[in-house]
């Protein structure tokens, strides 16, 4: 009987039902507020983890890998080994780049009996400040071992011309070649003295010129 007196009596099973419900329903919601906790949590740590990471790479205490391995280029230096060609076979061009006057034509006139053909003979100007420098294409490398073993001390560089000529650029520190009898025609390979000096910094890198001044 559920009706008494005209109103509603609440079963056992009813009653029961309810506090299913009731107790479902605070189960729901607690279970909410722990996944939320748990969230924020996570989310406090991945902040504070980012946070620290952060700090450490800045004060170098990760060193975090760079894409690019090394920005260095590749050797500027031949590596091949050349044998000393005859100077008969060498094309010079000899450039003065001192103050000295006349000091190409003087040069060029000691290569020459050393048996050089000679070609151009003139003044330059390059902020080198060593022996001097010795300029050749890919066909000339050779030819300018040649040449730095007559005149040693001085910087290999290569240009585009696609000849075998070999220019000689005079810089300041220049003292004299080699003489003849003390020549070493064995086998080697080209010199750059300052080779870590141009890969380290461009901006020191020597001007080099490779056509005469114009005179």
């Amino acid at each position: 009987m559920t009706q008494l007196h005209g109103h509603h009596v609440v079963t056992g099973d009813e009653l029961r039902a309810t506090f299913a419900e009731d107790e479902e329903a605070k189960g729901s919601g607690f279970g909410r507020r722990v996944f939320h906790a748990i969230v924020l949590v996570l989310l406090v740590g991945v902040i504070a983890a980012g946070a620290v990471g952060a700090w450490a790479v800045m004060n170098g205490v990760i060193k975090v890998p760079v894409a690019v391995a090394s920005k260095a280029p590749a050797s500027l230096c031949p590596t091949t080994t050349f044998d000393y060609v005859p100077n008969t076979t060498v094309t010079l061009n000899v450039f003065n780049a001192t103050s000295r006057g006349g000091l190409a034509r003087t040069v060029a006139d000691q290569f020459a009996a050393r048996g050089y053909k000679m070609g151009s003979v003139d003044n330059s100007n390059t902020a080198y400040s060593g022996v001097g420098v010795v300029i050749s294409g890919v066909k000339g490398q050779a030819a300018a071992f040649n040449v730095q073993r007559n005149l040693a001390g001085t910087d290999y560089y290569q240009d585009n011309r696609e000849d075998e000529s070999v220019d000689v650029v005079l810089t300041p520190g220049y003292e004299g070649l080699v003489a003849p009898e003390l020549v070493d025609q064995t086998p080697g390979k080209l010199s750059c003295p300052r080779e870590d000096l141009r890969i380290a910094d461009n901006a020191k890198w020597p001007v080099i010129p490779t056509n005469p001044s114009g005179n």
